[in-house]
């Protein structure tokens, strides 16, 4: 018997955004279904560089991802239009006894549309099990960036790399099914040495970036974004096949610093399809 069928069932949320250009040439949040615990606030367009850019925060009112959770997130970008994502705060999730918590995403962007999506730290408590799938469907004119950030745990709480499993799974496919990427991690702490050379080696904060945009963008960002290796960060650079994009992979000690270079590369990319950089960081985040 599945150990998942020994444990009560945990919160199930829903989450259904989709957006497009209206008649002023603004991109707007046309359409949002949500299920509780899921929270999302009205659009915002406080981003002076691209102020026709709908600015969207997900909140959850049901406290930390516990076992049994299931979420469902869906986000649609027309043709043309664009939009920013982000949560309000950390996920935590929570200890657990056998069992898992799972994030499922699918994200679909048609022509010409660009979303930014860049969600704060995962923090993994001390036998905690979380799953996240991704389904990622972008037109080949389009752009996504998109980002993750899973911290070693609660560490000042002495529970570094003490969670169960953190499990990772990304396809990458354009609109008419052809699939061009597919990414799969799975961390187990308990079974694997991860701080040996070619998985954390030392660093206490993981993050992943995704850009799915057309080639020769992929090509020149992949030229400008210089990987090092230093005591307090690392950065890698590759090249997805198929001209789809680039996926950098950053290690760090510190979530702070490794929030602002994903910036430093989202301000980028943002650069060369928007022609402006991203703003400062408000001082609350």
């Amino acid at each position: 018997m599945d150990v998942l069928s020994k444990v009560p069932h945990g919160k199930r949320g829903y989450l259904r955004l989709g957006f497009e250009v209206d008649s002023r040439g603004r991109s707007i949040l046309r359409d949002l279904y949500r299920c509780a615990p899921i929270i999302v606030q009205q659009a915002l367009y406080f981003d002076e560089q691209m102020p026709w850019l709908p600015c969207v925060y997900i909140l959850s009112a049901g406290g930390p991802v516990v076992e049994g959770d299931n979420y469902e997130q869906h986000f649609t970008l027309k043709c043309g239009s664009c939009a920013y994502i982000s949560t309000g705060a950390a996920t935590k999730v929570a200890q657990m006894r056998g069992g898992r918590a799972l994030m499922r995403q699918s994200i679909r962007l048609e022509a010409g549309a660009y979303l930014e999506y860049m969600p704060e730290v995962v923090i993994p408590c001390k036998g905690a099990n979380y799953e996240v799938c991704n389904r990622v469907e972008v037109d080949a004119s389009a752009t996504l960036f998109y980002s993750e950030i899973f911290l070693s745990g609660r560490r000042y709480s002495g529970e570094s790399f003490l969670y169960e499993k953190l499990s990772l799974q990304t396809q990458v496919l354009r609109p008419g099914g052809e699939l061009v990427y597919v990414d799969s991690v799975a961390v187990e702490p308990q079974k694997q040495d991860v701080h040996a050379k070619g998985v954390m080696c030392g660093y206490e904060v993981f993050a992943s970036v995704l850009i799915i945009t057309p080639g020769d963008v992929a090509q020149a960002l992949c030229r400008e974004i210089e990987p090092y290796m230093r005591s307090d960060m690392a950065l890698g650079v590759n090249l997805l096949p198929f001209d789809a994009g680039l996926k950098c992979s950053i290690l760090g000690q510190q979530s702070g610093e490794v929030k602002s270079e994903i910036r430093r590369i989202c301000s980028l990319l943002r650069m060369r399809i928007k022609g402006c950089a991203l703003p400062e960081e408000f001082v609350w985040k």
